[in-house]
């Protein structure tokens, strides 16, 4: 790319909404592109993440592209290395156009020259349409937590697994009991001395039923790419079905309250322990959880669950909010993610001078959880409003991917800027708050990562089904920028 030159699209980000704008953009081979990628490698969430035990909590042929599918997973839920093989894999396809170890410093809408002006970490670059796919799950969340720099051993957060860390003999304990926990856990049961995991709030908990895909599977899956579509489409009407009891009907809520608490049950056969183990609030509020690991790991002679949150650090130990004092040797912080708060909005300036972590100060708005008024040209993917409690986010990932090409398409006729009005996006924002004012999300009586403290508003989640989602969103529409 020359100095001077515009390009058409610049992506933010290489993970998979990064990679999936990528793929769709270079096979149609329309625009000149460039993905910008902070990082020496590919992969996002699953570059990140490399903790013992990560995998993911999607069935693997749905949790992949539909435009790239993979007939070689292992197992039912990849492991998460396989998860970033696939990812590796599907670069190659879009190398030519990914420059890693390039970190987006800021980006500014010039709107004399009519596009974005964005200043990086190996030189300026300049294009005419701008995608955020920088993710919700990058900047580490830690806690505040008095003295917690005091410490003095090793404080490791899941998404920054130091590899070199041995756990022969030390005592560890686990700060939360959340997604990355029930994986985290029974790996290091067993490694350290002891494990202490502490618990601010329950998990919901349903059976994983992970297996192995047998080689005349695969081999199948490798000769019939229709067997693979099928259970792909099989996987997905399933897991659609999930919503109901996230929308409170009632048999469907019951059903899967009845499910976790019977695999509580089940594998805690210890009254005590299982009390402390049993949420306060409605199934499905915070994310359900699946494991078969977790609760048989808290009951080995070697963990102990320490159902109370820490409170403050000190030189080798933690205390916890019932008072009691823990000596530790190593600190895991399995503690998620900033989420509802985007740490790339302040980076972003739009028209009038604007950030957009100004834009979004009262909470996450937008118009089809991808466009934002005051920002013309800009495209965010796994924005606001652009996850799923119930199903895979690739299928969004691919929605959002398919209404930016259908903007470009009619950039490319009508020109442009494209700026969506601010009364469309109220009117988006005031349907999607109607949709999960009726939810277990803001009904379940628990405080989640989905929620904006500031506002009580469902700001993370799309509190419908995925298909609904792609009606909705998947299509380009020219209206609401009138």
């Amino acid at each position: 790319m020359s100095r001077g030159e515009v390009l058409d699209v610049a992506v933010v980000g290489a993970g998979f909404a990064g990679l999936g704008a990528a793929l769709r953009l270079a096979r149609r081979g329309r625009e000149r592109f460039v993905v910008l990628e902070r990082a020496d490698d590919v992969g996002g969430t699953w570059r990140d993440n490399t903790y013992p035990g990560v995998a993911c909590d999607v069935p693997s042929h749905l949790y992949s592209f539909s435009f790239a599918p993979d007939p070689g997973w292992s197992r039912v839920f990849a492991p998460g290395s396989e998860v970033q093989r696939y990812l590796r894999e599907r670069a190659r396809e879009v190398a030519d156009h990914v420059r890693l170890g390039c970190e987006v410093l800021d980006a500014v809408w010039d709107a004399d020259a009519e596009h974005w002006a964005l200043t990086t970490s190996t030189g300026p670059v300049r294009a005419r349409v701008l995608v955020l796919a920088a993710g919700r799950l990058t900047e580490p969340r830690i806690p505040d937590v008095p003295g917690l720099g005091e410490f003095g051993g090793p404080v490791v957060h899941t998404s920054r697994w130091d590899h070199g860390l041995d756990l022969t003999g030390l005592r560890v304990g686990v700060v939360g009991t959340g997604a990355s926990a029930v994986q985290v856990v029974p790996e290091l049961a067993g490694r350290a001395a002891h494990v202490d995991v502490f618990q601010r709030s329950a998990a919901w908990i349903v059976p994983r039923g992970d297996r192995a895909f047998s080689p005349a599977e695969r081999a199948g899956f490798a000769a019939s790419p229709e067997t693979a579509q099928r259970l792909r489409e099989e996987t997905f009407a399933d897991m659609e079905r999930g919503l109901a009891a996230r929308r409170l009907d009632p048999a469907a809520l019951e059903a899967l309250r009845r499910r976790a608490s019977e695999h509580l049950r089940a594998q805690v056969p210890d009254p005590v322990l299982r009390a402390a183990l049993t949420p306060d609030y409605e199934v499905g509020c915070k994310r359900v959880l699946l494991s078969d690991e977790f609760y048989p790991a808290l009951q080995r002679p070697d963990v102990r669950l320490v159902p109370s949150a820490v409170r403050s650090a000190g030189p080798g130990s933690v205390t916890t909010a019932d008072g009691r004092r823990h000596a530790l040797d190593v600190l895991v912080l399995a503690t998620g993610f900033h989420s509802t708060v985007q740490p790339y909005a302040a980076r972003v300036t739009g028209r009038d001078g604007r950030t957009l972590a100004q834009a979004w100060e009262g909470g996450m708005v937008s118009h089809a959880s991808t466009v934002v008024h005051g920002f013309p040209n800009l495209f965010v993917l796994d924005g606001p409003n652009a996850s799923l409690g119930h199903n895979s986010a690739v299928h969004v990932i691919e929605s959002q991917v398919g209404y930016l090409l259908g903007a470009l398409d009619h950039l490319a006729v009508a020109g442009g800027p494209l700026e969506v009005s601010l009364p469309a996006q109220r009117r988006y924002t005031a349907e999607v708050d109607a949709m999960a004012a009726d939810s277990v999300w803001l009904r379940g009586g628990c405080s989640s990562w989905y929620v904006d403290p500031r506002n009580g508003r469902l700001t993370l989640l799309w509190p419908d089904t995925a298909s609904e989602f792609r009606r909705r969103n998947g299509t380009f529409h020219p209206a609401p920028f009138s």
